[in-house]
């Protein structure tokens, strides 16, 4: 399941709280997109309650099936919110990083066989949305990780 596939099947009530999570002075991630979706000016788009901000930022999302932003935001989220589920699963399987950041995705890949363990411990110690969220987001990035793509859909249902 790629990134897009789950944001159309994520709730709107967790896209707020992802969205609402990486507010910043008052504006969300995308809110000078959502802003110019609705002709104000960015300023303007402040007065909007969140959940209407929200609601229109992922139908933008996915009206624009725009696979890289969406995969900024939910990054965004999970490294602002959830770095130790990030650095725990790239630890657990074996992957190089600098405090959660690949230096290089192409020779930095999971180690296919520690994949479902690395997920069933991280799962105990975060919420599992939050999991398979990142699981989403590492099968795009490692596409060939034939275990990754297999246990995000499974965990999808």
């Amino acid at each position: 399941m790629t990134v897009l596939e789950h944001l159309h099947t994520m709730s709107p009530e967790r896209f707020l709280q992802i969205y609402s999570g990486l507010e910043i002075q008052g504006f969300g991630p995308l809110d000078k997109e959502v802003a110019m979706s609705l002709r104000f000016r960015p300023q303007a788009v402040k007065k909007l309650p969140m959940v209407q901000r929200a609601k229109r930022a992922k139908s933008i999302l996915e009206a624009g099936k725009s696979a890289e932003l969406a995969y900024e935001v939910f990054g965004a989220y999970l490294i602002r919110h959830r770095k130790d589920l990030v650095t725990g699963f790239l630890d657990a399987t074996g992957v190089e990083h600098q405090d959660g950041m690949i230096e290089d995705i192409e020779k930095s890949k999971p180690a296919g066989p520690k994949i479902a363990a690395a997920a069933k411990d991280l799962d105990g110690k975060f919420p599992p949305e939050d999991v398979t969220l990142y699981l989403a987001l590492a099968a795009d990035q490692w596409p060939d990780v034939a275990e990754l793509g297999a246990l995000v859909k499974q965990r999808q249902g």
